[in-house]
């Protein structure tokens, strides 16, 4: 075991701290909460690339740590978890290629790493590499009859009308593996259940994209009006509002 394989693990494993921003108090109405029994689906977005990112000036560039959306779907599981989820009902779906193609441009075995966080977590992973198989999942991925997801969380790069899942990865500025609110239309409602809790911690999502989710979906979905910043992850922090100005809404 490599020592920069124990750095990475040790500040993905370690950092369990409660949230202390005030403006995510409404996390208190969770599906841990609720006592919902089924499944908590957590989408991972995947980290731009350096060699797209390094081209923007400094202050608009995105990723500098290839581990953003990882880091915050482990603190929220950690969290999960402590609040009463069991473990085996939670799911990380992340896109191989993405962390696959980071992994090739940093020298670092990200997907292993990925991996063992997960089984560390006693988390399951389905890996995927198109948006298809995303939607396949979350329809039929189980017995959503006697197994619905109670909770759906997302962590990436998005717009108001989009999970950008592999921006900047392919191609500079620009995803091709992506979930549209139009796409919406194509989840079946039977596979959640009626008091799910649904959430974006991507940029702008509350603009539109959880208007849209509401009326196909049937069920409210929480994300931001403007900006959310993951820097607090590397100190255990979900992640933020950028601006004072910015809110969550549903």
């Amino acid at each position: 075991m490599t020592r920069s394989f124990l750095l990475a693990l040790f500040a993905l494993v370690l950092i369990n701290s409660p949230l202390c921003a005030a403006d995510q108090s409404f996390l208190n109405q969770t599906a841990a909460e609720k006592q919902l029994q089924g499944e908590t689906v957590l989408l991972i977005g995947g980290p731009a690339l350096r060699k797209w990112e390094d081209l923007r000036e400094a202050g608009h560039q995105h990723d500098r740590w290839w581990a953003n959306f990882v880091s915050a779907t482990n603190i929220r599981t950690r969290e999960l978890i402590k609040k009463g989820v069991k473990p085996n009902s939670i799911v990380w779906l992340a896109p191989r290629p993405s962390y696959a193609a980071r992994q090739r441009e940093d020298g670092k075995p990200y997907t292993t790493w990925i991996s063992d966080l997960a089984r560390k977590n006693g988390v399951r992973i389905q890996w995927f590499s198109t948006a298809t198989e995303v939607l396949n999942y979350i329809n039929k991925g189980q017995k959503r009859s006697s197994f619905p997801i109670v909770q759906f969380e997302y962590f990436g790069h998005s717009n108001k009308h989009a999970f950008m899942i592999d921006y900047s990865s392919r191609i500079s500025g620009a995803s091709m593996v992506f979930i549209h609110q139009r796409d919406l239309k194509m989840f079946k409602r039977r596979a959640f259940h009626p008091d799910a809790f649904i959430m974006s911690w991507g940029c702008h999502t509350g603009e539109s994209f959880s208007k849209v989710w509401k009326r196909e979906v049937g069920i409210p979905m929480w994300g931001a009006v403007g900006k959310t910043d993951y820097v607090g992850c590397g100190r255990g922090e979900l992640p933020s509002l950028s601006e004072p100005n910015d809110k969550w809404v549903r």
